[in-house]
This record gives C-alpha cells, sequence and structure tokens, in this order.
C-alpha cells in the first residue's frame, strides 16, 4: 500500500497531530493493561528525533458526547510520562482558542495530549465543521490508531482529508503484518478462530475459508459445528438455529480445498464454574446433561500437528472456556505449541482480538508470537476482507 510515513516529510519544528489509541482499561483508578501505551511510543519518539512537534489525540471509553471527568485522557499523563521518560503536557480542551495558544508555546520534541475527542458527539459522526477545528491542530496528520480505523470519525478519517497524512509505526507495521499473512502468506496457512458463536464471526469465517488451507474451530462455535453434522451437544451452547449456515460453511471449505478442525473430544461438565467435576469425552458420547467446555487433549494433539506442518498461523479467539480452571487447557496447550514453533524459526503466528490477548497472555505464549495486534473491532474487520475507511483515507 502506497501510504505515506514521517519520514516521507520534513517535520522538523512542525506540529504532528498524532490520532493514537490511548484507551487503555483502568481499574480502582490504576491502567491494569499499558499496552496500548507502549504501543504508541515508537511514533512520538520518531517525531522528537525529528524535531517535531507532538499534538496527541485519542478517545477514552464511551461518555457519548459528554464531558464526564471518570472518561478523561488525564488519568494517562503520568504512565505516558513514565514510559516516555519525558514530561506530557496536557490539555482539558480538544479544540479552541485555548487550545491554539497552548499549541504555539510548543517547542520542537515537545508532546501535548489533548483531551478525549469523544466529549463531542461530532467526533463519531465525522462531522465536517468539527474536522475543520480538528485540523487547526497541527500541519500534519499522522494516523497510529489501526484500532480505531474500522469507524469513520471525524479523528480517524475527516481530519485526514484536510491535511498532508501519514500512517504512524504502530498503524505501518499492522497493516504490513496483516497484508502478508493474508494476501501473500508462507503456506500452509492455518487460521483458529474460537469464541462463543458464528453469528459474531460469519463474514470471518466465510472469508477465510477461501484463503487458509486449515480452519481450527474451537469455543462454543465449534459446539454448532458438531450439532449440524448430528451430533448431541446436551447442555452446551450451540446456535441451533445457524444449523444450515455451518453445513454451508462447510461445503463452501471444501470447495476452497480448506480443511475445517472440529474438535473430536471435549472436556464436558454438568456446570460452568470454576474447578467443577468434569470428565473427557468422545464428540459421540455427549450426554443431555454434559456442558462442552473445552476441547480434549486428542483434539489438542491434532491442533498442534497442523501446526507443526503450517508455515503461517493467524489466531482469534479461545479454544474453550479460558476464564476459569479446567477449561483453560485447550487453550494454553495450543497457544504454548505455536510459541515454541514461532519462537524456533518454524511458524508466523498472528493474533489479534480482545479475548485472544488475554488468553494468549494467561499462558504466556504472548511474547513469542511474531506478533499480537490490539486493535480488536479493526483486526476483525481487515480478517472479514473489509476496507476499514481509517486506511484507506490515507491512500
Amino acid at each position: 500500500m502506497a501510504i505515506k510515513k514521517l519520514n516521507d516529510y520534513n517535520i522538523a519544528n512542525k506540529k504532528i497531530l498524532v490520532r493514537a489509541d490511548l484507551n487503555v482499561p483502568i481499574e480502582n483508578g490504576n491502567i491494569s493493561d499499558n499496552s496500548r501505551l507502549i504501543s504508541a511510543i515508537p511514533t512520538i519518539k520518531t517525531i522528537q528525533s525529528l524535531g517535531g512537534i507532538t499534538i496527541l489525540i485519542s478517545h477514552f471509553g464511551r461518555p457519548d458526547g459528554l464531558h464526564k471527568e471518570e472518561f478523561s485522557l488525564k488519568q494517562v499523563v503520568p504512565e505516558l510520562e513514565k514510559l516516555l521518560n519525558f514530561p506530557v503536557k496536557f490539555s482539558s480542551e480538544l479544540i479552541g482558542i485555548n487550545v491554539l495558544k497552548k499549541i504555539d508555546k510548543l517547542i520542537a520534541g515537545e508532546i501535548l495530549l489533548l483531551e478525549n475527542t469523544r466529549f463531542f458527539v461530532e467526533e463519531e459522526m465525522n462531522d465536517e465543521s468539527f474536522s475543520k477545528e480538528l485540523s487547526k491542530l497541527g500541519d500534519i496528520f499522522c494516523n497510529d490508531a489501526f484500532s480505531s480505523s474500522h469507524r469513520a470519525h471525524a479523528s480517524t478519517v475527516g481530519v485526514s482529508k484536510l491535511l498532508p497524512n501519514c500512517a504512524g509505526h504502530l498503524m505501518k507495521k499492522e497493516i504490513d503484518t496483516l497484508e502478508n499473512v493474508l494476501k501473500k502468506p508462507q503456506k500452509p496457512l492455518t487460521a483458529v478462530v474460537g469464541g462463543a458463536k458464528i453469528s459474531t464471526k460469519l463474514n470471518l469465517l466465510l472469508n477465510l475459508i477461501k484463503k487458509v488451507d486449515y480452519l481450527v474451530i474451537g469455543g462454543g462455535m465449534a459446539n454448532t459445528f458438531l450439532f449440524s453434522n448430528g451430533l448431541e451437544i446436551g447442555k452446551s451452547l450451540c446456535e441451533k438455529k445457524l444449523k444450515e449456515t455451518a453445513q454451508r460453511i462447510i461445503l463452501e471449505a471444501n470447495k476452497n480445498k480448506c480443511k475445517i478442525i472440529l474438535p473430536h473430544d471435549v472436556v464436558v461438565a454438568s456446570e460452568f464454574a470454576a474447578n467443577a467435576n468434569f470428565s473427557i469425552k468422545n464428540v459421540r458420547d455427549i450426554d443431555n446433561s454434559d456442558m462442552i467446555l473445552d476441547i480434549g487433549p486428542s483434539t489438542c494433539d491434532k491442533i498442534n500437528e497442523i501446526f507443526s506442518i503450517s508455515k503461517t498461523l493467524i489466531w482469534n479467539g479461545p479454544m474453550g472456556a479460558f476464564e476459569l480452571k479446567p477449561f483453560d487447557k485447550g487453550t494454553i496447550n495450543t497457544s504454548v505449541c505455536a510459541s515454541k514453533l514461532t519462537r524456533n524459526g518454524k511458524l508466523i503466528s498472528v493474533a489479534g482480538g480482545g479475548d485472544t490477548v488475554s488468553a494468549l497472555k494467561k499462558s504466556k505464549a504472548d511474547k513469542d508470537f511474531t506478533y499480537i495486534s490490539l486493535a480488536g473491532g479493526a483486526f476483525l474487520e481487515w480478517m472479514e476482507g473489509k476496507n476499514l475507511p481509517g486506511v484507506e483515507c490515507l491512500l
């Protein structure tokens, strides 16, 4: 993709308006996961090294267009300063004459974080007048928030049309990585798709079966496929109305020479509770009182065998109810295998999605994956084959 980078401009003493994703989780007043802040650092440091001035904007939570203190970006300033080892100035306003005065006083290398873009309803409307106000904040627009690029908002799309634009390091890295794994992957290509429901990932499945050699299906959605094949699934989570949809996916996969891998043994319990009594059963032996909560050890072995012959792996979603023991074993077993193959240079592994990142962190497999995307919805939409407005506007 012919997207400009920061280095394509002379940014010395220029004001660089950076759309970052600083939307981090805060629990009891503390940031519980600073991954997104860490990801924003390379772009900020590059601007500093090239003599530019960094003006940071981001959304934070869902304040619904109202100014609510619990959604103020001021909360991320201390952690940003710690990560940068450099002071970060903060403005309690986002647009207007007072903000412009603050910006005019900045010198090369300095950083100013502005208040939450979603304090304005015009942000999510991609309002033209609001976009014009944002464009007054900088000389060059740099989008470094791939995770927000599936939405046509003023701070991702509107302002990009009013200023010279480019992609930040994180944005460029995400685009390049995802292009490589889906459009020009090393084969065989395997995709793991887990999670609760087919309905939430239908477009993803339909797109992947046209591109991958193996499609491993786990989590609650696997139950719907098992049910569609005429198997008893007991009290398990299942979208029975999507029986025909599951069969259509299987047929389309066969046409595209994509082999779908479903569980052949599973972990079952009578209730979903921590440390519940469980047993391992063949999928043909499920009773009415059984609840399928994870893939079994033999299925893990089969999946790991597929990983070992693959060159590229895309992962989205856990294999079972990984939040509670003992139903996390399938996800841990297979993710650790993928991480070892990656560490040994035998596999290119890319993962993304909220539950996916949490699951991989639990198994500590995330440390060895080739790339972990924090993009969530944008990652999924890219994998579905959709054009992202926040990326398209940079072309």
